[in-house]
């Protein structure tokens, strides 16, 4: 089946009045249709800048982009390119109820159909906020305004969505479960997923398969499918196996490790 995502030798420098800064150097992978696709790296290795490339944010000095198999950059306005991304936070206006906020990005795209109110009503009764739906964000615990942002997202039915560390404003507890809880979301809406984390531990417990980059400018040292023979849903469960340590201790390993390492376990 073809991907639905491919990048093929992405490179990336920031340049200002100082210089060159490189960020990306010559990273290429894929990702298939419902995957979900985690990478972790350094701190600063350009984790996000690949992010924003892929969103169209940012366009790579070299390389090419293909979004189901046509580029990226030859996309016209008669083409569908459906991404959603999901930032650090939820940037929720309180000014507006949790109905109208998960509207947003339809009204900006005037696409407040009927159909599509109905299906932002599902979601919310789906996971849980219908109740809260004329409420204002700051009535909202974190949790639950994390669930609203993805809510919004979803709510314009993107076929790729991106999320730029999406828990790390949560406290551990909070994030342990919001983060199961929305990857199990995303699995059975059969949407396709690439994360941007710092947790290796979020990492092994979400995804499908993890990619580790090297320190600035980034390349990918490892590539590492992740399979668990038991259920998700329990995050707790799924770290108290064998297997999550297994992963946990190799791409720990890699990511620690100064060298270059490019293997698929």
């Amino acid at each position: 089946m073809q991907p639905i995502l491919s990048l093929q030798g992405i490179s990336y420098s920031y340049h200002n009045l100082k210089g060159e800064t490189p960020a990306l150097s010559d990273i290429s992978f894929q990702v298939a249709h419902g995957e979900f696709l985690a990478i972790v790296g350094p701190s600063g290795c350009g984790k996000s800048t690949l992010l924003s490339i892929i969103a169209g944010l940012l366009t790579p000095e070299s390389g090419s982009l293909s979004y189901r198999g046509k580029c990226l950059a030859d996309c016209g306005t008669e083409d569908t390119v459906r991404i959603g991304y999901m930032l650090q936070r939820d940037h929720l206006f309180e000014w507006r109820t949790i109905y109208q906020n998960v509207t947003l990005g339809l009204e900006l795209n005037h696409a407040l159909t009927r159909e599509n109110q109905d299906y932002v009503l599902k979601l919310l009764e789906d996971y849980d906020l219908y109740a809260f739906k004329d409420k204002k964000p700051s009535e909202l615990s974190g949790g639950m305004r994390q669930r609203a942002a993805l809510i919004r997202t979803m709510a314009i039915h993107p076929d790729l969505l991106l999320l730029d560390e999406p828990f790390s404003a949560l406290d551990s507890q909070t994030r342990l479960n919001v983060s199961a809880d929305i990857a199990q979301i995303i699995r059975n809406t059969n949407k396709t997923a690439v994360l941007i984390t710092h947790d290796l531990s979020e990492a092994v417990t979400l995804a499908d398969r993890v990619l580790v980059l090297s320190k600035r400018p980034a390349s990918i040292k490892c590539e590492m499918p992740i399979q668990f023979s038991i259920d998700r849903r329990d995050p707790m469960a799924v770290r108290n196996t064998a297997e999550y340590q297994l992963y946990f201790n190799h791409l720990w390993e890699v990511l620690t490790n100064e060298q270059s390492v490019f293997q698929t376990a």
